[in-house]
């Protein structure tokens, strides 16, 4: 079987690293640069899901999207969108059902947004889990609280990306496949891969934990990153080396939205915007050339 040809996954920047900018600006400013796609927050300055009138501002920025031939999926980490006191609160693991249903009708509008706007996944994450809370009773609530999402999710066609998240409950590439376990292994249910999580906290080199998350992977995050610390970073800032991981990527004929994840650097976001493409296209061009031999 001949390889696929690396490259195939195209380069995106997250909404979330400028949010100094009106959306309208944001995605202008993406395609102007050469990204081919954008990574969505749906968060209050950027098509809040919780404001009146959702349906006619999504279909607002279908347009614009189309307009500027970007490709788009949908994040769902906002830190405040539902509680203005509690990062992420109320989340899929809270004690109180009522709480966990505002978390999943969120994700559910979310589901709904994203197949309006064509979107390649819609992503989301576990959220930590609650102190003095069993870990199988939170692995059960996990199941129960995305289980309507899930539904909705395959009922529009579009996967929902649980993404591992450091200090979560799934944390790791392992605690994915345990909750895979627990949604019965649910049609819809893909896996958003953080490069940079995957340097800080897995046990194996990133190259190969791409290599074992590709029959899952619906959507991947990058940034730069340091071992055991979970800090986003801008390229060159931090110590990891890319083009062994983007060829891993291109290895597994992924062409899903590759977007770069620096939510606490929105105040320098248009530079890091054309800088982070500049270093990600050199990275990709490096990955794809030949390796010399080695000499005897």
């Amino acid at each position: 079987m001949t390889p696929p040809a690396p490259g195939r996954f195209r380069l995106a920047y997250g909404t979330n690293g400028l949010t100094d900018l009106r959306l309208t600006d944001a995605l202008a400013l993406l395609a102007d640069l050469g990204y081919q796609g954008v990574a969505l927050t749906l968060d209050h300055m950027h098509l809040d899901p919780c404001a009146p009138g959702l349906a006619a501002r999504t279909a607002a920025v279908a347009r614009d999207l189309e307009r500027r031939g970007l490709a788009v999926a949908v994040e769902t980490g906002a830190r405040y969108i539902l509680d203005p006191t509690a990062k992420h609160g109320p989340s899929l693991l809270d004690p109180d059902p009522a709480a966990r249903g505002r978390r999943t009708r969120m994700l559910t509008d979310a589901v709904r947004v994203g197949a309006d706007l064509g979107a390649t996944a819609v992503h989301c994450f576990s959220g930590h889990l609650p102190p003095g809370t069993d870990e199988d009773a939170g692995w059960a609530r996990l199941a129960g609280a995305l289980a309507p999402v899930l539904d909705a999710a395959a009922d529009a066609g579009i996967p929902l990306a649980v993404e591992p998240e450091p200090g979560m409950l799934l944390d790791r590439l392992a605690a994915f496949h345990r909750f895979r376990r627990e949604a019965a292994d649910h049609e819809a249910l893909r896996l958003t891969l953080d490069i940079g999580h995957c340097h800080c906290l897995e046990p194996d080199p990133v190259p190969d934990c791409v290599a074992a998350a590709a029959p899952w992977l619906a959507h991947v995050q990058i940034e730069d990153m340091r071992r055991g610390v979970h800090e986003h970073l801008p390229f060159g800032e931090g110590e990891m080396d890319f083009p062994p991981a983007l060829a891993a990527l291109a290895a597994t004929g992924y062409d899903g939205l590759v977007s770069v994840e620096l939510p606490r650097h929105s105040h320098a976001g248009p530079e890091l915007a054309r800088g982070s493409l500049t270093f990600l296209r050199h990275a990709t061009r490096k990955a794809a050339a030949p390796r010399e031999a080695t000499p005897c």
